[in-house]
């Protein structure tokens, strides 16, 4: 399969992954290496994206938002929950800084062939995040709307 389908067939091999409660994730294709999944905020997106100059696959929360307080603030309510992430996820998962004052939390997987197998492993995985993360997202959305009140 080619990489353009790899990535706009991924969301019907990830989406029943998910529980219940988080299918009704949206999705979003801005350009032709990533694709993003969001509940409404779509600068506060999960995100599959290939790695520049490496044969991987970042699959990460990115925080985007224009707010760079509200960006910095998700970063450390992630950082506060990296161990318990790491227990669920497995050890390379970052949460970090970065560009325009955006932030992530992210790992970088190996990219194999453009196959079936391979888009089922990567989309079980994606949904493997986003179900262990997702809740500590709500969490902390949740404080940073009452904290702006």
């Amino acid at each position: 399969m080619s990489h353009k389908n790899f990535l706009q067939t991924l969301p019907e091999v990830m989406i029943p992954h998910l529980p219940q409660k988080l299918q009704t994730i949206q999705v979003r294709q801005p350009w032709r290496w990533i694709i993003q999944f969001h509940f409404g905020e779509t600068r506060l997106h999960y995100e599959l994206s290939r790695v520049a100059r490496r044969e991987a696959w970042e699959i990460g929360f990115h925080f985007e938002s224009s707010d760079k307080q509200l960006n910095r603030f998700l970063l450390m309510g992630f950082r506060r929950h990296l161990f318990e992430i790491k227990d669920t996820l497995g050890e390379s998962f970052e949460a970090e800084m970065w560009d325009k004052g955006w932030t992530k939390v992210y790992e970088v997987v190996p990219a194999e062939a453009y196959t079936a197998a391979h888009q089922a492993q990567i989309g079980q995985r994606l949904a493997e995040v986003i179900t262990c993360l997702h809740p500590i997202f709500v969490d902390l959305r949740q404080q940073a709307a009452r904290i702006k009140r």
